[in-house]
């Protein structure tokens, strides 16, 4: 089975650099569309029981990959559950469990100062608006979203590398500001949609779409993308820069991820959930 539904050449798209804003919001509906056929399984890759272990997850995350946060958190949230066990933390054991992460002096510093103050302003619960979450220390307005969105239901766009490179692929944007990129992508289209929209994008970015190598030749959205030909244009090619359950030989995870296995699930039946 392949990871792309017929892999063949695929024409170069035909963007009108005169694309109105209405043209524009349709071609990136239909963007989103594609998406959510290609990867219909896509949600947050951070891996969370509550507001607290989501907050705690994407702040660790920075500089580093979701793999790695995701082999961290499980001790680390057995030792510390919550905001007033984080709180009274040993600074020295939690800078050992933060290691592997990277910059784990400062990342245990934010932990700290955000677990004191979630203990002393929201009696330790996470607040769930915005204008609180970018008060806590290390917590900024794409981790707020991220949050929001995934932990709380309020719809929002998180934007990380991936999403602010797509989004200027695609043509979204020209920005390079996260905040200006939200609000350029968030008039695109209805609020319900934002937060899906996120999670493909992202998952686009991270499978296909690649910074480095894109793999043109088997993107299932370059006929609507004016970027097309950046990467590699030859499907043959092209397929084997795939990723993840994308990638050639992962096919029975592809299967068992669209037939809506959790990761919990398939992680227990042992599958690596990494490039």
């Amino acid at each position: 089975m392949n990871a792309l539904k017929g892999q063949r050449p695929v024409a170069r798209s035909k963007i009108s650099p005169d694309e109105s804003p209405l043209a524009l919001k349709r071609r990136a509906r239909r963007i989103n569309k594609t998406l959510a056929e290609q990867y219909p399984y896509a949600v947050a890759e951070l891996d969370f029981r509550n507001p607290f272990e989501l907050l705690i997850a994407t702040v660790l995350s920075a500089q580093t990959t979701d793999v790695r946060i995701n082999a961290t958190t499980p001790a680390l949230f057995a030792r510390y559950p919550d905001a007033r066990a984080m709180a009274e933390a040993d600074e020295a054991e939690l800078q050992e469990m933060l290691r592997p992460t990277g910059f784990f002096r400062a990342k245990t510093a934010s932990v700290l100062a955000l677990s004191n103050r979630i203990v002393d302003e929201f009696d330790g619960e996470v607040p769930g608006r915005l204008e609180d979450l970018v008060t806590l220390p290390g917590v900024g307005r794409k981790t707020a979203n991220v949050v929001l969105a995934n932990a709380f239901g309020v719809p929002g766009i998180s934007v990380d590398t991936h999403f602010g490179r797509l989004a200027r692929r695609f043509g979204w944007t020209d920005a390079t500001d996260a905040v200006k990129i939200e609000f350029d992508v968030a008039e695109l289209f209805e609020p319900k949609d934002w937060t899906m929209v996120s999670h493909r994008v992202i998952f686009h970015g991270r499978r296909i779409c690649h910074a480095r190598k894109p793999a043109c030749g088997v993107c299932p959205v370059a006929a609507l993308c004016p970027s097309f030909g950046e990467g590699e244009v030859d499907p043959e090619k092209a397929a084997k820069l795939l990723k993840y359950e994308l990638a050639p030989g992962r096919e029975e995870l592809l299967a068992r991820m669209r037939a809506g296995e959790s990761r919990a699930e398939l992680r227990a039946a042992g599958f690596k959930l990494d490039a």
